[in-house]
């Protein structure tokens, strides 16, 4: 029965521990995601910039999962290269290093018993409407409940005895060489994929061996096990995600897959000859009273030894493999085959995944996605165009590109709201909900104008089918009318894509203000056709609810820009800024 109540306590003290990792891992990505996001966007061009940055962030996080599946993300939306991912991820695996020093300093500085006063600082801050403090309350809440996790797993795990049979076991397995490597590597990885942390998992192994449970090699070993174990979380994100996203999942575990192995060949060496002095250093540097420092002898001195193992092994990894990042590319490129082009092509590509907590990195996936949106909705505007006024050998095909391509939309306006639905249910900042706002309301003019343009389609079928001819001048208004819609979709595409130099407010009010004067036109000169009998009846009904199609088209990119800048009424704005200008002169 006690052996029951242990494990329980070890098992909740573990709990403990991963929950306040977690509130504290989603408080400071909700109140500097941001930051983090622009920092690896703009710093990691530089390989070495990378390194510190997967570094900074992960010591940050206190989760190298939450790193590497932030670094997946952004590949998928295309923000990082593979090269540049491949750096943040060593990064990473040097960032998730802190977790060992952690464990080790909260015996020697008591910080646990701060713990509650730092609760008491984050708390209030939890009920503010100002800024970022809310999330910064959870933040330090978080801290607080990792550092208490951390004293209650130290203190769950009893001191056993050389002659306890769980020490005989694991001591028994200890002395087979690299054989005994190889099999807690395994062991390592396999809890580490339980636990889908290896922050967590590196922490019972690290109290477990403080305890005396285990030996000084076998933690080190099962170490290493959790580094392979960890790139099992980038591996499942990827699953979901585009051919370049598993690429970076894969480089990752190339990454660690390479580090381990060649360190079960060299950990003898590391442990005999450059891990008792390294930690001697270390516990002085830090004040800590281990002895000689032998970590083969005192379980203090292998706590703090497998701290050391586990900087020393990933920052000589990185350093080994730093300068083979693009013969790491080649083989990830080469072991995950591209898809068909054209099944890609119209595939969502970033938002499908969904594995991102922080709002503001989730946004900038279902940015990316409604980028493609717009992408798709103006290659339709390009299949109408060449419907009507290009001569069509197969007029069919185009008929059914066309018919597809609004299907898509459809579903991509579905996943698009369904996605920020479940973005909105976190807490956000007011930036973020307008966002969202904004978002909602461009996806869904997007796909109005997708099915303009289908109906569009179906008009020209009707002609066909009914074989009305339109007179010339008629056919001339119609492709005058269609140039101004297809001008403004090409706004709506550069303006949603952020280039700044290929649109502004004059370009976006005068090219509606085109459309509205050239449909007024066009009803005059309809009617004069109808009276003077030009064209039929059926034609002329045709003919205008083309045009009446085509004016809408230009409304709902007029609500596109109006939600991009913010603003209810465009042309009021424009007036306004007029106004400003002439009283400036």
């Amino acid at each position: 029965m006690e052996i029951f109540w242990t494990i329980l306590r070890i098992v909740g003290a573990l709990g403990f521990f991963m929950y306040g990792m977690k509130v504290m891992s989603e408080g400071i990505q909700n109140a500097a995601g941001d930051t983090m996001r622009k920092a690896l966007r703009t710093m990691t061009q530089n390989r070495v910039l990378g390194v510190l940055v997967g570094f900074v962030i992960t010591a940050l996080l206190q989760s190298s999962s939450a790193t590497t599946v932030m670094t997946v993300s952004f590949v998928n939306a295309g923000l990082l290269t593979l090269v540049e991912s491949a750096g943040v991820m060593m990064g990473a695996n040097i960032g998730t290093t802190i977790t060992g020093w952690l464990v080790n300093i909260v015996g020697k500085f008591k910080i646990a018993t701060i713990a509650l006063p730092i609760i008491g600082i984050g708390f209030p801050m939890l009920f503010s409407n100002k800024g970022n403090w809310k999330f910064w309350g959870q933040f330090l809440i978080g801290f607080a409940l990792l550092f208490m996790g951390l004293s209650e797993l130290k203190d769950s795990v009893p001191e056993l005895g050389p002659d306890s049979p769980l020490v005989q076991f694991f001591t028994k397995f200890s002395n087979y060489g690299i054989l005994t490597s190889i099999i807690f590597v395994a062991l390592g990885a396999l809890i580490t994929v339980i636990m889908q942390s290896s922050s967590a998992s590196m922490t019972l192994t690290l109290a477990l061996v403080m305890a005396g449970v285990i030996p000084f090699n076998v933690g080190a070993a099962m170490i290493l096990g959790e580094n392979i174990g960890t790139t099992i979380t980038a591996e499942l994100a990827s699953l979901v995600a585009n051919v370049n996203a598993k690429r970076s999942a894969r480089i990752h575990s190339l990454f660690n897959i390479i580090g381990v192995s060649w360190m079960i060949l060299a950990m003898p060496l590391f442990l005999k000859y450059i891990i008792p002095g390294a930690t001697k250093f270390a516990g002085n540097l830090i004040g800590l009273e281990i002895g000689d420092g032998n970590p083969f002898d005192d379980p203090h001195a292998a706590s703090l030894g497998l701290a050391v193992f586990h900087t020393v092994f990933n920052a000589s990894n990185v350093l080994l493999l730093l300068p083979f990042v693009p013969w790491l590319v080649r083989i990830a490129e080469k072991s995950v085959k591209s898809e068909d082009d054209d099944a890609e092509e119209f595939k969502l590509k970033y938002i499908s995944s969904g594995f991102l907590n922080a709002p503001s990195l989730a946004l900038e996936n279902a940015k990316k996605e409604i980028e493609m949106f717009s992408t798709l909705v103006y290659k339709m505007d390009s299949n109408i165009n060449s419907l009507f006024f290009e001569k069509q050998k197969n007029p069919e095909k185009l008929l059914k590109k066309i018919k597809n391509r609004e299907e898509i939309t459809d579903s991509i306006d579905l996943e698009i709201s369904d996605y920020l639905t479940k973005v909105s249910e976190s807490d956000l900042t007011k930036a973020n909900t307008t966002e969202i706002r904004g978002m909602l309301s461009t996806s869904n003019d997007l796909e109005r104008i997708a099915d303009i343009i289908y109906e569009m389609s179906k008009n020209y079928e009707r002609l066909k089918r009914e074989n009305v001819e339109l007179p010339p001048n008629a056919k001339e208004e119609l492709k005058e009318l269609m140039e101004y819609t297809s001008e403004a979709i090409g706004l709506v595409k550069n303006h949603i894509e952020g280039k700044k130099d290929k649109f502004n407010l004059e370009q976006i009010i005068n090219t509606e203000r085109k459309i509205n004067k050239l449909r007024k036109k066009i009803f005059t000169q309809h009617f004069v056709r109808l009276e003077s009998g030009v064209y039929s009846a059926r034609a002329g009904v045709i003919f205008i609810d083309f045009v009446n199609r085509a004016e809408r088209i230009g409304d709902h990119c007029m609500n596109v820009h109006e939600a991009l800048y913010n603003k209810n009424d465009l042309f009021e704005a424009y007036d306004n800024d007029k106004k400003e200008e002439v009283k400036k002169q």
